[in-house]
């Protein structure tokens, strides 16, 4: 008998699991390059002391096939937190079978659920599959905003240019 497919929030013993998942995103994205992430390392921040990020896990026929990470942010303009949606990814043999749309109505009742004013994603330009799906999921792909990042180096110097402890005199 085939078991229905559900989504599910993710626990510390689905860290490996969730790993798994996040370097096949990163295969599909090619992207491995940039892959530090470790069953420790997302447990840490998952389920450690301080949780940054939340997870939930697809699971069809009790087998995990795709996972959603996210976290909470904030609007100033609308004076309201929102939800923001890192990662997700259904596996190959899964998509186009409702996982996908699973996953971003289980986020987007939740963001309800939260009161957020927002539920917010980036997509990869070249994903025309991906961006076409969210539009039909009700989804504003936003062409006008741009990503800005720093990392690694990049951070450590930016880090330092300014001690959080100093106190600037505007006057």
């Amino acid at each position: 008998m085939t078991m229905p497919c559900l989504i599910r929030p993710a626990t510390r013993g689905d860290a490996a699991v969730l790993v798994g998942l996040i370097t096949e995103l990163a295969e599909f994205e090619q992207l491995t390059h940039l892959l530090r992430v470790t069953p420790q390392s997302l447990a840490d921040n998952l389920f450690g002391d301080r949780p940054v990020a939340e997870a939930v896990v697809a699971e069809c026929d009790g087998q995990p096939v795709g996972f959603a990470l996210f976290f909470s942010n904030f609007s100033t303009f609308l004076g309201q937190p929102g939800l923001y949606l890192e990662d997700l990814y259904v596996q190959p043999a899964h998509r186009g079978t409702g996982i996908g749309r699973m996953l971003l109505a289980y986020l987007g009742a939740l963001a309800v659920e939260r009161g957020c004013g927002r539920f917010e994603w980036s997509v990869l330009d070249w994903n025309a599959r991906a961006i076409s799906f969210y539009e039909r999921m009700g989804a504003t792909v936003m062409p006008e905003w741009r990503i800005c990042r720093v990392t690694g180096e990049a951070l450590a110097r930016f880090g330092a240019s300014c001690d959080p402890a100093d106190k600037i005199d505007a006057g």
